[in-house]
């Protein structure tokens, strides 16, 4: 049995929150994971990448996104690949900070409009 360290948003609030809401808390994780990569600090770069996959598992499992999981699958196996990956896609902490920001951006803002996620070509690119 696998124990959430989100144990609140895991319980079902985690459904109740907009695409945008969800993203900026996965960016959020994202970037302290990376403060920790740069800082060589191993044990927070773990802890936070396994919250960040924790929160990128939760929104994969909700319904709601369907029809985007490929593009949330695809922000999860970048984020994977610079922090514990080869890094085969030459990523950047600016690059992943970039890409988050306007999902908390919008996430703060209440903005029911939906910035474009990922595309593989794009990565590094600020999101419209």
């Amino acid at each position: 049995m696998t124990i959430a360290l989100h144990s609140e948003l895991a319980a079902g609030r985690w459904h109740d929150m907009s695409l945008m809401d969800q993203l900026a808390n996965i960016g959020s994780e994202v970037g302290r994971a990376t403060r920790a990569k740069t800082a060589g600090n191993e044990p927070r770069l773990a802890s936070a990448l396994d919250r960040s996959l924790e929160l990128f598992d939760l929104t994969l499992a909700d319904d709601r996104w369907r029809g985007r999981r490929r593009e949330i699958a695809r922000a999860r196996e970048l984020v994977c690949d610079f922090l514990v990956g080869e890094n085969l896609h030459n990523s950047t902490p600016e690059a992943l900070d970039r890409y988050f920001l306007a999902f908390i951006v919008a996430a703060r803002r209440g903005d029911s409009s939906q910035p474009r996620l990922i595309a593989a070509t794009d990565w590094g690119k600020r999101p419209t």
